[in-house]
């Protein structure tokens, strides 16, 4: 049986329907689903994705029984239409439309009103008695064709409706008379001839096939490739192609076209959103030529029309369950569907969306928390204005997209990336985006535009991206040339700072400071609704009280790394930590001469010896002691009655030193010693691979008193908190274990100074003591080190760089030529690579429990916050993530999809 390549859909039955996306793409699926359900949808047939994979595997020949395929579905179109392809007496114009399985708007090519020709155009001025809507149609169809299909630049053609507008002192397109439109198509042609070396094609069959081509080729143009990259899009075989009978809206006062949403896109309210324009095709409203009217005043212009629209907005969204972004024509005060999708929204309408739909009954707890991406969360955590900062406010737009957005203004995409690629925050600012501006709007802090509505290019990218955007500032008056605006009296110039307000539409001059924002409401009735999904628990990194407090606020239920090396660098503990590496050689050879020492006297002896080292490393140990106690009540006190899991010193002593001359000679001063120790220490300390050298526990084993130190510091911390009434859970983590005999060791070290503590404070309190597992012979052997560890914490980082063999310091220069040639689907120190060091963690976690079937299991780390890293860790059964306090809630949402999943 011959290969299906093409489905029809038209008169009430179509041959796919909505679950069919992988192969007619989600615009075809929706197209069929709706043509099925009644809804008045123009007739036309979609060609299948696997014949866009077909097409680039065979370099650009469509594949067997394609071109038979077209003809019966042509022929079967101009049936139902009663019209036919070229003909002058009744004409059947057609859309070629891109439409993947996910909706990536303005990515790819559209050509409208194929099938016009000069023959063509007669008939319809016959047909029609209307000359005006001819020329207008006629003249998009040669600049769409020429550009999207042939490959001349949209600006030539612009360049001639725009002297046709000033000749005729008009500002807008639809001002212009039938007669000055006949003679822009004219000069049209001549721009297409002299372009393309050739005259307008006539023949409508030709026409549709070069448009098919142009639409599958779409899928590997720049703009797209870089969409997909940018939202992690893979595993697609191309786009479809929709080939459907086209209904105008600029054919008089009775037609008009427009986009809507079931809900406002941009804070989730439930009403009827969206914009349209009487007497134009659908390319006018998100271009911005014309301002569009708010679809409400729809409701007195064409009340019928109005009232049908909004009726099947309603059932739509309910069949789909979720927010439908849709596009519609008025032809002749008949309503046309021309495309329904799921929505766009921002992160807060998202949220919104989703509670709501429960609390309707629309959608269940498990389908809402599959509603927000982690993504979106990310964006919903970022900061807004200062509602106190005065604003210097210049011009005010539509606020296309909400947040807030500080940067240095750019005029173009290249500069964007560019200005980006050197740490520059930017604001893209342009006249009105187009599909090309994708990698700057990117690259961009936020988007500011002169033209264009709340459906623009530059709103509808903007929010999928939750980028701010400021949208329609009608009083902006940009140069590219000089790369400059001029607003309300202020000249604003490349370079310059500017704050963009996307919540109010505010352009403001300068650098506002901005605030955290406050979670609460539809955020907090969401979070709770994950929280009830999920089974894994979701602990944080956290170092300082602040970061303590902040992460409990966005629902961390613990920290599961506190690293206490970050303590050492605040102002005025670095100088003991010096003091104490100086004298850490020497005591610990006398550590190595007393445990060889046959006698008491002996043992004296060599302590005196040692005294002035002794001194001088214990006074350090006794300096820093306190620092670190008052560190851990803090954070006692924040995490009250939730576990906290502190990390013993893990860095190599060298980070601690300076490693310049001057700072050397500044040490030496500090602690009255001689510069050239400093600078002999340096050079002892000195490692060819430090992540791989003396550092984690192994700095215990040679020199015990330091993790004695910190150990005292905890459990004297606990049991300070705990007088005060909290309850405190410590779990002390040895870190860079590699052999149950070297853990043992040292928490045999630590255990005893744990209860010297209690026997000198007569008071106790509940302990675990657990391992970080970095190294890959831990994990191997974990039910070897289970025996002594009452907890596991995989420190993924280092287990990635050793598994791997990648330096973590220096991979980044070579990782992303590994992402991009698909060596690595992505870059293993940003989302495990679970088929490797994934493995490790999985058998460290089976082997653990085999021997301790209570073991505590997590992962902290930079992949603690990566959803899928966290996907991964519901699969092997961990018992918590720990991320930084900014990505918990992301990784609560995570966790509950993973458990939804």
């Amino acid at each position: 049986m011959a290969e299906k390549w093409i489905y029809f859909f038209g008169s009430g039955k179509a041959q796919g329907n909505v679950k069919m996306k992988e192969l007619l793409g989600g615009k075809g699926a929706n197209l069929a689903e709706m043509t099925n359900l009644g809804i008045p949808v123009p007739p036309g047939f979609t060609i299948a994705t696997k014949v866009c994979d077909q097409y680039n595997k065979n370099k650009g020949k469509w594949p067997k029984g394609l071109a038979d395929e077209i003809d019966k579905n042509v022929a079967r179109l101009e049936k139902t239409m009663g019209a036919k392809l070229g003909n002058p007496n009744k004409p059947l114009l057609v859309s070629v439309r891109s439409g993947a399985a996910v909706s990536m708007p303005g990515m790819m090519d559209t050509v409208l009103n194929l099938g016009l020709n000069d023959d063509v155009i007669e008939g319809i001025i016959k047909k029609t008695g209307n000359p005006r809507f001819a020329y207008d149609i006629y003249r998009r169809f040669i600049d769409m064709f020429g550009d999207v299909v042939m490959g001349c630049d949209h600006k030539y053609f612009e360049e001639v409706l725009d002297t046709a507008k000033r000749q005729a002192k008009v500002k807008l397109d639809n001002e212009l008379t039938a007669d000055q439109l006949r003679q822009v198509v004219e000069k049209y042609k001549k721009v297409y001839k002299k372009h393309i070396g050739k005259l307008f094609p006539q023949d409508g069959r030709a026409q549709l096939t070069a448009a098919i081509n142009a639409v599958i080729g779409s899928w590997m143009i720049d703009r797209a490739v870089k969409y997909r990259q940018l939202n992690n899009i893979t595993g697609l075989l191309g786009t479809a192609v929709n080939v459907q009978a086209m209904v105008f809206g600029n054919m008089g006062s009775t037609c008009g076209t427009g986009v809507c949403f079931t809900r406002n896109p941009s804070t989730g309210k439930k009403e009827f959103y969206g914009e349209f324009l009487m007497n134009a095709q659908g390319e006018d409203v998100v271009a911005g030529i014309r301002t569009p009217l708010e679809l409400k005043k729809l409701s007195s212009i064409m009340p019928k029309a109005y009232k049908q629209l909004t009726s099947l907005m309603t059932r739509l969204e309910r069949h789909y369950k979720d927010m439908q972004d849709m596009e519609f024509t008025i032809q002749q005060s008949k309503l046309y569907i021309l495309q329904t999708r799921t929505g766009k929204r921002t992160a807060e309408a998202a949220v919104k969306v989703a509670v709501d739909m429960v609390k309707e009954k629309l959608i269940t707890q498990k389908q809402a928390v599959l509603r927000v991406t982690p993504q979106q969360f990310d964006r919903l955590l970022h900061p807004h204005f200062d509602p106190r900062a005065k604003r210097e406010i210049i011009a005010k737009g539509l606020p296309a997209s909400p947040g807030a957005a500080v940067g240095q203004v750019v005029f173009n995409a290249d500069a964007a990336e560019a200005w980006r690629d050197n740490n520059k925050k930017v604001i893209l600012v342009r006249i009105e985006t187009s599909p090309e501006d994708i990698g700057g709007m990117d690259a961009a802090e936020g988007v500011l535009t002169a033209r264009g509505g709340m459906t623009s290019h530059a709103a509808v990218v903007a929010r999928g991206m939750g980028k701010c955007c400021v949208a329609g500032v009608g009083d902006l008056n940009i140069n590219y040339k000089t790369n400059k605006f001029t607003a309300d009296g202020a000249t604003i110039k490349q370079g310059d700072w500017l704050s963009i307000d996307g919540s109010t539409g505010e352009v403001i001059k300068g650098k506002l400071p901005t605030v955290e924002p406050v979670l609460s409401g539809d955020f907090g009735r969401f979070m709770k609704i994950c929280d009830s999904v999920r089974k894994l628990g979701v602990r944080t990194n956290a170092d300082t009280p602040e970061d303590a407090k902040r992460a409990r606020k966005f629902g961390a239920e613990g920290i599961g790394l506190c690293r206490t090396e970050h303590m050492f660098f605040e102002a005025g503990r670095i100088w003991p930590v010096r003091q104490m590496i100086l004298a850490a050689d020497d005591y610990a050879n006398m550590l190595k001469e007393i445990d060889a020492a046959q006698t008491k006297a002996a043992k004296k002896a060599i302590e005196k010896k040692y005294a002035v080292t002794k001194k001088y490393f214990e006074g350090a140990l006794k300096k820093l002691l306190p620092y670190q106690r008052s560190d851990f009540e803090g954070i006692f006190k924040a995490m009250s009655s939730l576990p906290v899991t502190i990390r013993l010193l893990d860095p190599p002593l060298h980070e601690f030193l300076p490693q310049d001359a001057a700072s050397q000679a500044e040490m030496a001063r500090r602690l009255k010693v001689k510069p050239s120790l400093v600078k002999e220490k340096v050079s002892q300390l000195h490692e060819f691979n430090p992540m791989l050298g003396h550092r984690g526990c192994r700095l215990a084993v040679t020199y015990p008193a330091i993790y004695r130190m910190q150990t005292r510091a905890i459990i004297e911390a606990a049991l300070n908190v705990k007088k005060t009434g909290k309850v405190v859970l410590p779990e002390i983590m040895i870190p860079l274990t590699g052999a149950v005999s070297e853990l043992k060791l040292v928490k045999n070290s630590i255990v005893d100074e744990i209860n010297t503590v209690f026997k000198e404070r007569k008071a106790r309190i509940k302990y675990l003591i657990g391992t970080m597992i970095e190294v890959p012979r831990a994990a191997l052997t974990a039910d070897e080190i289970a025996t002594e560890a009452q907890f596991f914490s995989f420190g993924t980082n280092d287990l990635t760089q050793m598994a791997m063999g990648f330096s973590r310091d220096d991979a980044g220069k070579f990782l992303g030529e590994y992402v991009n040639k698909g060596i690595y689907e992505k870059d293993p120190f940003q989302s495990l690579d679970q088929g490797g060091v994934g493995k490790l963690v999985e058998v460290g976690t089976k082997l653990g429990r085999k021997t301790r079937k209570d073991l505590n299991v997590g992962i902290c780390g930079e992949h603690g916050g990566d959803p899928d890293s966290i996907d991964f860790c519901h699969r092997v059964e961990m018992n918590y993530v720990s991320c930084s306090p900014f990505r918990v809630p992301i990784a609560r949402l995570a966790a509950a999809q993973a458990a939804v999943k």
